[in-house]
């Protein structure tokens, strides 16, 4: 497998039980596959420890903006997304195969922020807000307006027809 971020070969390394492929002697870039990065973000699993320390040339020369290609599917092009509600990192994740791609340092970025329970409620009620609220106002809106309707609706047969409302009570 090709690097995607500067072209060199990847080799495969062993971190626990998952196998990954580096650019070692490269830009020290990491490629995991599907359901791999989840494995080893968290830093209470010591396995992801020993891929922080990656052997990289200075001279490998990367375009941390460009788009790069999944190194596992022929022509397809990473989406690029933030790795945590947070958005300290931001990752390549292929769309078709699922694999992440982590330049340089992002493992440790990664790794070094644990988010508590507190912490991740109230990022997860940010983002939720940040897409939901508006949509829910305009919803609580529509709600208020029929409820509206329908009192105008009651009053009008209250005052057509009294005898009518008074039977229903």
């Amino acid at each position: 497998m090709k690097c995607p971020a500067c072209g060199r070969e990847l080799t495969e390394m062993t971190a626990g039980d998952v196998k990954v492929d580096a650019c070692q002697n490269g830009c020290g870039g990491i490629w995991f596959d599907r359901f791999e990065l989840k494995k080893l973000a968290d830093p209470r699993e010591s396995d992801g420890e020993s891929l922080l320390d990656l052997n990289r040339d200075p001279e490998a020369s990367v375009d941390l903006e460009a788009r790069k290609k999944c190194p596992a599917c022929a022509d397809m092009i990473m989406m690029r997304h933030f790795f945590s509600p947070k958005k300290a990192v931001e990752v390549e994740e292929c769309p078709q195969c699922g694999g992440h791609w982590l330049d340089f340092g992002e493992l440790g970025e990664i790794r070094s922020w644990k988010l508590s329970d507190k912490e991740r409620f109230e990022a997860a009620q940010d983002y939720f807000s940040e897409i939901f609220d508006n949509q829910l106002a305009q919803l609580e809106k529509a709600r208020k307006m029929e409820a509206e309707k329908i009192n105008n609706i009651t009053r009008i047969f209250r005052f057509i027809t009294p005898s009518w409302y008074l039977k229903r009570k």
